[in-house]
């Protein structure tokens, strides 16, 4: 078993839960080596503010010797910010969020947050399990969509942080009870976010129940590594080990069919701009306004394995994507339409993409593709590794 994953079942390893403010904790950073000072502490624990039932909600900076740095909310998990070194060493903030509470709770296309009980899509909102059907809430048109209208990204989750000689980072739990949006069994989460300094953001989730019920859980950042705020991802050149996708309806619910992505615009096989294709005439397109389908990853096995790639011309920046999930979600940022004022201006048409590693969406209603659902006295594990980097120019 992996440290990361001892932290995450059963914590055995040394824990500071830094008190000081992220300005306190700049502060730290800047004692000259060779001081009788303890080192900074790799995780710096501030208010982020209210829910308006007085609730505090948390936020938690993580960093790593390298100079990257990771800020997340108990409210919905989300990480609101990650901030990545260019080519030329220069940092940047690469996830669209916001910089308070306020604006989360406004509403927000789930920015960085965590996404369950069920992320993607369950047709009409409705599956049947063991003979009897659940009606859960409809939130995107006539099917439910991310848990439903209150789901794992709309809840203040518990935090504990955790460091040792080469990690850092936080772990989150949040209990959903029976009945919860609808579905059965009570069911416990965790999900840890860990900062490696191996430039890696590593998510582990694991999930119990006392009822059969369907889990699946997915991390749901938009990246845009010109810099968040910037300008559109279509530049972007994206590489997806998957030679076949899950086509949709018009209501973004997969046929169930497995397709080929030969001769399609979907084949990003080898590595493609991600705007190459995107304004071609295909009914696939249309009914995503873009890219917005799960893609059946090519596996060899178990366990976690390399999903995607993507790289930024212009800075230099990657993205590798691992995972032990059977597909990842690409959206590229359709729906964005400059409502949102985000950290570094508005979000303007696909001004972020996201690589959601999840199982298929409607997979409860879809008996060919891998089973999503969780037993009592079995565990959902699974693992997802964004690994950071850049190309020379």
């Amino acid at each position: 078993m992996t440290k990361l994953r001892n932290h995450l079942l059963v914590p055995q390893v040394l824990r500071r839960v830094a008190r000081c403010s992220p300005a306190a904790a700049l502060l730290l950073l800047a004692v000259p080596e060779g001081s009788n000072s303890q080192p900074a502490p790799r995780v710096a624990k501030a208010q982020f503010g209210r829910m308006p039932d007085g609730t505090v909600v948390d936020g938690y900076t993580i960093r790593n010797k390298t100079g990257i740095s990771l800020h997340a909310i108990t409210y919905g998990g989300i990480i609101t910010a990650l901030r990545t070194a260019d080519r030329g060493g220069r940092m940047a903030d690469i996830v669209l969020g916001f910089n308070d509470l306020a604006t989360y709770l406004a509403g927000h296309p789930y920015f960085g947050a965590i996404v369950g009980r069920y992320a993607n899509r369950i047709a009409k909102g409705r599956f049947t399990l063991d003979g009897r059907t659940y009606q859960l809430p409809t939130n995107n048109g006539e099917n439910t969509l991310h848990g439903g209208t209150r789901g794992f990204d709309k809840v203040v989750w518990k935090a504990t942080s955790f460091e040792n000689d080469t990690s850092a980072g936080i772990i989150l739990t949040y209990v959903s009870p029976d009945g919860d949006m609808g579905y059965p069994g009570r069911v416990d989460v965790r999900v840890a976010y860990t900062l490696t300094d191996s430039n890696e953001l590593v998510v582990d989730y694991l999930a119990t129940t006392d009822k059969a019920t369907p889990i699946n859980l997915s991390q749901h950042t938009y990246f845009n590594l010109a810099g968040e705020g910037q300008r559109d991802i279509l530049a972007h050149v994206l590489q997806l080990n998957a030679s076949r996708y899950t086509p949709i309806d018009s209501t973004l619910i997969p046929t169930g069919a497995l397709a080929s992505v030969a001769g399609t615009p979907f084949d990003f096989r080898t590595a493609t701009a991600i705007g190459a294709r995107i304004g071609l005439t295909n009914e696939q397109l249309e009914f995503g306004r873009g890219y917005d389908h799960n893609f059946v990853l090519d596996r060899r096995g178990a366990g976690v394995q390399h999903a995607a790639r993507v790289v930024e011309p212009s800075t230099g920046r990657t993205l590798d994507v691992f995972t032990d999930q059977p597909g990842v979600q690409f959206y590229s940022g359709n729906f964005l339409d400059g409502s949102n004022r985000g950290k570094g201006g508005v979000y303007a048409h696909r001004s972020g993409f996201c690589l959601e590693t999840q199982h298929f969406p409607d997979s409860p209603n879809k008996p060919a593709f891998p089973s999503t659902i969780l037993r009592p006295g079995e565990r959902f594990r699974s693992r997802t590794v964004f690994r950071f980097g850049t190309v020379s120019g």
